[in-house]
């Protein structure tokens, strides 16, 4: 083998111009995905809400009923069990989870009760149906009656097949990142 033979040829313009411009074109997304993160923007695959691209809007003031949140469920067992059911995707919240998109239904103090759907203070809820099991016919559990405590919020997405409150209880505000605002969506 020759020294020739080992060497490769030199990049013609044309390839580097190539090299370049995908380099810039890379480098260009990587700093638009960084800077839409920093700006409070996020892309929502999940049915649950509107796909498409939505923004983290501050939240000056506590959380009230029909609030649309942004939300990072705590990392507790439930959620673990979810996310390996594949209820949750990978995000930057505890448990490696993406923030949940939920309308607040209830606060503090307020009286929940499921069974066929979920009442709050003792008004149906629509769009709240329960399902016994899930896509895969995996059983689901409902969340127990109860007082949502001091602390907490209870969840909903009126899509059917929405992991929320109905089933793993009320959330702490401590996770609530802001309000979901539609930024460009769309409903399939």
């Amino acid at each position: 083998m020759t020294a020739a033979a080992g060497t490769r040829p030199a990049m013609t313009a044309q390839q580097r111009r190539a090299v370049w411009i995908i380099s810039m074109a890379g480098l260009a997304a990587i700093l638009a995905i960084v800077t839409a993160l920093a700006g409070g923007y996020r892309i929502n695959l999940t049915p649950s809400e509107p796909l498409g691209l939505w923004r983290i809007a501050p939240l000056y003031r506590p959380a009230a009923v029909n609030d649309l949140v942004f939300i990072c469920p705590p990392d507790t067992a439930e959620m673990r069990e979810a996310r390996a059911r594949g209820y949750l995707r990978s995000g930057s919240c505890p448990g490696g989870v993406a923030p949940l998109i939920k309308t607040v239904i209830a606060v503090a103090g307020q009286h929940i009760e499921i069974g066929v759907s979920v009442s709050v203070d003792g008004r149906v809820v629509s769009s709240s149906s329960l399902s016994l099991r899930d896509g895969k016919g995996r059983s689901l559990t409902p969340f127990p009656n109860g007082i949502v405590p001091p602390g907490y919020v209870f969840l909903h997405s009126s899509f059917p097949g929405s992991y929320d409150s109905r089933y793993f209880g009320p959330l702490p505000i401590s996770g609530i990142l802001g309000l979901a605002q539609e930024v460009f969506t769309y409903v399939p």
